[in-house]
């Protein structure tokens, strides 16, 4: 599995053939050179996955969908109708079981956080997801505070790979997110959500020491790069 890391929370990820991007935040992002234009950095789009509403996880989903034909965004009912009204394919689902894909199964996992679209209009239950594939699974937390229910995770499978956010202020910090990597048995983290804004600016060199102090891996990468798990 092949995962590159664009912007914020913006990750893309290569499964079976199938690219599944996470979160799209580029237009709006005030860490992103507006003289780049992000669609030809990025390859062709089949799946766009949602955690939230909010507006630096949702706000290029309508231009994607215009650029790249047949896209399908699943997310939980409220945002999937959201767009689904708007002319977009959507697949809307909920805390429940895995569901099955061409790339593997994905199951809608909980977040402690909000979920609301710019316009005002509710975007339901906050989530996360839990990717199992024949390749390994991977655990994608959206924006969330520390919960006790990622202790549930592991009862899945083991993790390849834990996407956590580590910017603190509107979800964990780093601290909480050494504890919740405990909770989820998983020694490798892909941070995201930090340096962003001012108020979620993080010491690089000091949050991987502290994850290499417990015995952890916290992977930090620049726009634009890839790892394989």
């Amino acid at each position: 599995m092949k995962v590159t890391f664009l912007s914020h929370s913006t990750c893309i990820l290569e499964i079976h053939e199938k690219n599944i991007l996470v979160d799209p935040f580029f237009s709006g992002n005030p860490s992103f050179d507006k003289k780049i234009n992000f669609l030809k950095l990025i390859p062709k789009i089949d799946y766009i996955l949602l955690t939230h509403a909010h507006y630096d996880h949702v706000c290029d989903v309508e231009l994607l969908s215009r650029n790249f034909h047949n896209i399908l965004v699943i997310s939980n009912y409220e945002i999937s109708n959201y767009f689904y009204k708007k002319g977009i394919k959507t697949y809307g689902i909920n805390y429940g079981s895995f569901i099955s894909f061409p790339f593997g199964k994905l199951k809608y996992t909980w977040a402690a956080h909000s979920s609301v679209f710019d316009d005002g209009t509710y975007g339901g239950n906050p989530g996360g997801f839990l990717l199992q594939t024949d390749e390994g699974n991977i655990y994608i937390s959206g924006d969330t505070s520390l919960i006790y229910e990622m202790n549930l995770i592991p009862n899945f499978g083991n993790l390849k790979l834990s996407i956590l956010p580590i910017g603190g202020r509107y979800t964990m910090d780093i601290e909480e997110a050494i504890i919740a990597s405990d909770f989820l048995k998983s020694e490798k983290i892909l941070g995201v959500h930090y340096n962003t804004f001012e108020d979620i600016r993080i010491d690089r060199e000091q949050a991987k020491k502290r994850f290499f102090e417990k015995g952890k891996e916290l992977i930090l990468l620049e726009k634009g790069k890839t790892i394989y798990v």
